[in-house]
């Protein structure tokens, strides 16, 4: 019995003190030793501080790598590449999916950082005129795989870019309005019957999907609903209420997020923990706040977009692994573009003085990871993976230029 006492009292105390290394590493950070206590902004780091001439030469890379992807019909990715190891998509739906939210994703970028290039703007007519004809095409794979989700969410964002393109008059305008209305008919035909969105159904594959609500879809589905509201296009108010609030379900007092309501008993898997929620965080975090959410404070911002700069490897160790989830805190490779780009999106919300050092944390991150073809990748997705990454990057970096 003593010895038992004994062992249990060594281990009490071994757990301790890793507790105070840890509040101690984190105060020599500027990390908060409360993960709880967001009155405060983080103290920030020295930063490699990247020039705006660095800036506009990776962007300028990155944008004729995007050019040179581009395929002849004006899409962006395919289903080759394959190999032994891949995600699971079901053909042909779940490539639909893939194309259509890659293509999308790449005519947002070019639409936000190559205006001004004719060649661009020529490879963006091509992918407009064949987001018109497929994008009536994207439904739900199988039973179990919805990943077309994905598809009719980045393609609101990529509508409501070129509605913003297109002049006042343009026929145009009135056929991207109806197509934003269809993807609301669709979001709303695939919501999850506990109320916002999930990319995989295991439970009864019924018609009204039964799949989990998942937090990064729902705050990516946001962002976009708020972006066609922001050109006078009202979402369906019930998908987003019932999406805002399974969110708020999976949202946790640190503002981590869990990966999924499934996980709602397992709060302190990996996955849901700071560390699994670096790129989710940032998603969910902006989305909340484009719905009015006055939870996420500028201070929550901030702390959260340090976070993802000094805690970065946690994501960056996920990074090109080809297995999902096998990474320490059960990172998938996919979070890693995806975060920084929503990370971006949460900058419009810090005032132009608070912007720049949060700005460099980005770009530094960004130009440290861009390869040597110009395009940026995080997970090896079929022959999606580098159009897609490059997009995401590519609007993150558009915004480390807010300040010109």
């Amino acid at each position: 019995m003593m010895r038992i006492i004994v062992i249990f009292l060594f281990c009490l105390f071994w757990a301790v003190s890793i507790r105070a290394d840890d509040v101690v590493s984190n105060a020599r950070q500027g990390i908060l030793a409360d993960p709880f206590d967001f009155s405060q902004p983080p103290a920030l780091p020295d930063i490699d501080e990247p020039s705006l001439e660095e800036v506009r030469a990776s962007i300028k890379r990155a944008v004729n790598f995007v050019l040179s992807a581009q395929n002849k019909n004006g899409s962006w990715g395919s289903p080759t590449q394959t190999k032994g190891l891949n995600v699971y998509a079901p053909v042909p739906g779940a490539h639909h999916a893939f194309r259509a939210a890659t293509t999308s994703l790449c005519i947002a970028a070019l639409l936000e950082t190559a205006s001004q290039n004719d060649e661009a703007l020529a490879a963006v007519e091509r992918a407009e005129i064949w987001l018109y004809t497929h994008l009536k095409n994207l439904r739900r794979a199988t039973g179990d795989a919805l990943y077309n989700v994905w598809g009719h969410a980045y393609s609101i964002q990529a509508l409501a870019h070129l509605w913003k393109h297109h002049p006042d008059g343009d026929l145009r305008r009135t056929q991207i309005e109806s197509l934003i209305q269809k993807q609301f008919e669709m979001l709303t035909r695939y919501e999850s019957v506990d109320g916002g969105w999930g990319y995989y159904d295991f439970r009864y594959q019924a018609r009204k999907p039964t799949s989990s609500s998942i937090s990064f879809v729902n705050g990516a589905v946001l962002v976009a609903l708020a972006e066609a509201k922001q050109i006078g296009l009202v979402p369906p108010q019930r998908i987003v209420e019932r999406a805002i609030a399974a969110m708020n379900r999976q949202k946790k007092k640190d503002f981590s997020y869990l990966y999924g309501e499934y996980l709602k008993t397992r709060p302190m898997r990996g996955i849901n923990r700071p560390g699994g929620s670096l790129g989710r965080t940032q998603c969910c975090n902006v989305a909340l706040k484009l719905w009015g959410d006055e939870s996420v404070t500028d201070n929550v911002i901030k702390n959260w977009l340090y976070r993802l700069y000094v805690r970065n490897g946690w994501l960056d160790i996920g990074r090109k692994r080809p297995v999902p989830h096998e990474s320490w805190m059960q990172v998938a490779g996919y979070f890693y573009y995806f975060g920084h780009y929503y990370a971006a999106l949460n900058l419009d919300y810090l005032s132009p003085e608070d912007r720049p050092p949060y700005q460099a944390m980005l770009a530094r991150l960004m130009l440290d990871r861009q390869e040597k073809n110009g395009s940026w990748w995080d997970y090896p997705l079929y022959n999606y993976h580098q159009q897609y990454g490059t997009a995401f990057a590519l609007m993150t970096m558009q915004r480390c230029l807010q300040s010109e």
